[in-house]
């Protein structure tokens, strides 16, 4: 049984100046067509086995972050299915579960509650939480305080320590400094040898030769093609 089944899926968008009043009156003037959509993903069919490391690539607009939100169940596809067999975690932006006036201890007993963690499960990975994303000295401040790479650092850490079977990761491991960025990937490859799924969106391409079996090309919502990593990331360069 595989970890993950994507089945025919499609979806559609309205061009953007369609979303606002403004928006309207400036196709209107332009005689642009209001009600003008796109196809997103077309026809979009793909696995991943249980524990493979796996990449969606393709340039910017070619559909992947659509397709990312579509299996961690952000959108809804309007034709198709997804299948997901196992506990799902996706890191899409790394701060946007923290909360701003309560500190990094007190946001990390938060989120870990909301993903049904009991309290003796929480003192056991809190410390290990803290000293991955190397908060130790700022842990009792409020967020508020923190940089935007501080967060993402207890962001991350936060979601790699709870347990999970497939793990879906969009372009966040771009933040962050060199040596967290080295640290976050090699937690990925970890992970990966303890059986987890991963499924990686990205524009860095070297890490993902070390993390990614296979991977899917997309261009402008089609699949090109589906292979070993390597193959298709200089199919994909040759693009």
């Amino acid at each position: 049984m595989n970890a993950i089944e994507v089945k025919n899926v499609n979806k559609l968008f309205k061009k953007p100046y369609d979303k606002t009043l403004k928006g309207r009156l400036i196709s209107m003037m332009r005689k642009e067509k209001i009600n003008e959509q796109y196809q997103a993903l077309d026809d979009v069919t793909f696995s991943v086995e249980k524990g493979e490391g796996y990449a969606i690539i393709g340039k910017n607009g070619a559909g992947k972050s659509t397709l990312f939100k579509v299996i961690s169940g952000v959108i809804y596809p309007d034709k198709g299915s997804v299948e997901l067999n196992g506990t799902i975690m996706p890191l899409i932006e790394l701060s946007a579960g923290l909360s701003r006036d309560l500190s990094g201890i007190e946001n990390i007993k938060l989120n870990c509650a909301i993903y049904g963690l009991k309290k003796d499960k929480i003192e056991e990975i809190l410390p290990k939480i803290v000293e991955f994303a190397e908060l130790e000295d700022y842990i009792d401040v409020p967020i508020k305080f923190y940089s935007s790479g501080m967060k993402a650092r207890l962001g991350f850490s936060i979601a790699v320590h709870i347990e999970t079977d497939i793990i879906l990761v969009d372009e966040v491991l771009a933040v962050g400094d060199k040596d967290f960025k080295e640290k976050c990937y090699n937690k990925m490859i970890e992970l990966k040898k303890e059986g987890k799924t991963i499924v990686i969106v990205s524009h860095s391409l070297r890490p993902l030769k070390k993390i990614c079996d296979r991977a899917l090309v997309l261009k402008r919502g089609k699949v090109q093609a589906i292979g070993e990593i390597n193959e298709m990331i200089s199919m994909y360069e040759k693009m």
